[in-house]
């Protein structure tokens, strides 16, 4: 039996807890991220105004260095923790220069890093970790194995120039920990070359070693920064307006908003038709998922659209701009610098800092407002292009989906299911009006039937667009309840999910009644064809009277139920040459299946063995000349047709006037 003592508990100590957990820490489908963790510290160093040149190496090995001309790592001893301080940088899970941010005197006033875990993260999940420091004319050298135990202390291992700096760091990765050993090229590419637009001036330089051959070598350099980038994303794509870049910085007197010296933004923006390209950096770390800098950015540039729109009076009457009006068809590539920036996790893909929105926001207003007021015919343009998406949206915000939660079709709540599992043993009554539904729930078999209450009259759906049809909630709970997706006549939709073999439509054996079953149908030859030519569409013929027969002798009551009229009448002959008299047979007529409870609607219209229901066939063949016709009977334009038919073939129709 296990003992639960103290010797239970486990303290992990020093880099334990990363090989133990590395997904806390860093991405592991591949390496490419806790080398991006040393590519950040260098870029860091050019970043903070010491470094020109970033070079990194992809070895046969499967090894990467990384070098900069930065002023290289301290290599004296920490003052608390009693070892040379780069030991201590990569042994410590929380050591770094960038922690000493409140008053921007620290090593590092703008850095990625935040957590100080980065390249310990990087030794702890390689099988060897060199790195080689320049520093105050000494060339120092000292090495990791398994996981950041120090192999090779710290050495001086020559000499060199006193303006001589930088730091080499090569790290094996340790494939156990990753899904695939082998570096991303692309993400690594994206990545190298988006540091060379970041930094001016600086040259970055990406090798991949080659056997028996010269190394393959990529260098970016881009001196237009931001511009030169965001055109190279968007290649031939055709623009609205000439991009908009910028930066500004605060100054950190108590007219900056209370944002600290040196925060804020650089950026480049503009708008197209075709191809978009969004990419955003806090302090060189690229932002794949976005987060509050690009908030503020698409904040501060609606205000200064929407500012310069009203201004002019360009708005169309009664229409409000919404951001996603103005900043749907915006590519940007934004580069934040912020003091202190708190991350969504340490992989640093998203942004969290809440005051990087109205920091970025407050950047970019004033200077492209200013630049729209001096530009009209372009703030013209962007007017124009918002007015009509603020159109649009306001048209697709009738279009509705089916609601699904978690891709589970959530089934409408007043419908009462069927408790069988084999879909063709199973039937749904859709039935009109809720007090039916409710004498309906009581008189099916909970087993095979299931009852959905109608209110009122179903839509017209004939000429409704395809994404407004779930607008409609009753359009909407029939079609979560069928599970099946609407389609067109031609269309061969997947019939996997349909919940029931039959579909009986239900209604009062009246006008209103008849109008509804013609609603019904209508929804189900035009958005759900399928069912038709399947055969799986039904009308129950509830009866119209009710006839009572009291007892004679030894026969007891009986009871019979007439469709119409005719029934009524071939009904009470019968029973005239049976003998009985016609003024002791009780007639009844039914105003609706409200009014009739549970046990008459089971025996009339429910239970397979007594009840009158009819399907409809219709062939494929058959199924153009039907929807010619409910083209003409159901169209919005085809008054004039309807006219003209009914002219015609007016004297054929029974009317119940």
């Amino acid at each position: 039996m296990n003992q639960y003592n103290e010797s239970s508990i486990r303290v992990l100590k020093g880099l334990e807890p990363v090989r133990a957990r590395p997904g806390m820490y860093t991405r592991t489908d591949t390496p490419t991220h806790i080398i991006q963790e040393v590519i950040d510290n260098a870029a860091d160093e050019a970043l903070a105004g010491y470094a020109k040149s970033l070079s990194v190496k992809i070895h046969l090995d499967g090894s990467v260095s990384v070098e900069d001309d930065g002023r290289g790592i301290p290599v004296g001893p920490h003052p608390t923790e009693k070892e040379p301080t780069v030991v201590v940088v990569f042994t410590r899970l929380h050591a770094g220069g960038k922690f000493d941010k409140t008053t921007g005197d620290g090593a590092y006033a703008f850095s990625g890093g935040l957590h100080g875990v980065g390249v310990s993260v990087t030794n702890a999940l390689s099988t060897r970790l060199a790195v080689t420091v320049k520093r105050d004319g000494e060339i120092s050298a000292l090495e990791f194995a398994n996981g950041g135990v120090l192999s090779v202390p710290l050495t001086v291992t020559g000499k060199c120039a006193k303006k001589d700096t930088g730091t080499l760091v090569r790290a094996w990765p340790d494939a156990i920990f990753f899904d695939s050993p082998k570096i991303s090229l692309n993400e690594m590419e994206r990545l190298l070359r988006a540091k060379a637009v970041l930094l001016p001036g600086v040259t970055v330089k990406l090798a991949i070693e080659r056997e028996g051959q010269p190394d393959q070598e990529k260098i970016w350099t881009y001196p237009n920064g931001l511009p030169q980038y965001l055109a190279e994303l968007l290649g031939d794509v055709e623009t609205l307006i000439p991009a908009f870049g910028g930066e500004r910085y605060s100054d950190g007197d108590l007219n900056s908003g209370g944002f600290a010296k040196g925060e804020g933004a650089a950026w480049v923006f503009t708008w197209s038709e075709g191809t978009l390209a969004a990419e955003s950096f806090v302090n060189l770390i690229h932002t794949a998922q976005g987060g509050t800098h690009e908030a503020g950015l698409k904040a501060g540039v609606f205000d200064a659209v929407k500012s310069f729109a009203e201004h002019h009076g360009l708005l169309p009457r009664g229409v409000q701009l919404r951001q996603e009006d103005v900043c749907g068809r915006m590519s940007f590539v934004l580069s934040a610098r912020i003091l202190d920036p708190q991350f969504q996790g340490q992989v640093k893909e998203k942004l969290n800092s809440r005051e990087a929105v109205k920091l970025v926001s407050a950047m970019v207003r004033d200077p492209f407002e200013v630049w729209l007021n001096g530009n009209v015919e372009h703030g013209k343009a962007l007017a124009e292009m918002a007015s009509k998406a603020a159109a649009a949206r306001l048209k697709s915000a009738q279009k509705v989906e089916k609601k699904k939660q978690s891709s589970v079709v959530v089934l409408p709540g007043k419908l009462s299911d069927a408790s069988g599992s084999n879909p063709e043993d199973l039937e749904i009554f859709l039935v009109e009006g809720d007090s039916a539904g409710g004498s309906a729930k009581q008189a099916r078999d909970r087993e095979t039937q299931a009852i959905l209450p109608l209110r009122g009259k179903v839509l017209n759906t004939w000429e409704v667009e395809p994404e407004r049809l779930y607008a409609n909630n009753e359009v909407h709970d029939i079609a979560v309840a069928l599970g099946v997706e609407r389609h067109g006549f031609n269309d061969y939709p997947d019939m996997s999910g349909l919940r029931y073999g039959k579909v009986v439509l239900m209604s009062d054996a009246d006008v209103d009644g008849s109008h509804i079953q013609t609603l019904l149908l209508t929804l189900f030859f035009k958005h759900f064809p399928q069912l038709v030519e399947q055969g799986r569409i039904h009308i129950a013929q509830p009866p119209l009277y009710r006839v009572d027969v009291p007892a004679r002798g030894k026969k007891p009551m009986r009871r019979f139920y007439a469709l119409d009229e005719d029934e009524l009448k071939a009904i009470q002959d019968r029973l005239v040459r049976e003998g009985i008299k016609l003024e002791v047979i009780e007639v009844g007529r039914f105003k609706g299946l409200g009014e009739m409870n549970p046990e008459q609607l089971r025996e009339t219209a429910m239970s397979p063995a007594t009840r009158r229901v009819v399907p409809i066939r219709v062939t494929r063949a058959e199924m153009e000349s039907a929807v010619s016709m409910f083209d003409m009977l159901m169209g919005k334009g085809e008054a004039s047709a309807r006219r003209e038919w009914m002219e015609l073939k007016g004297n054929t129709v029974e009317a119940d006037i």
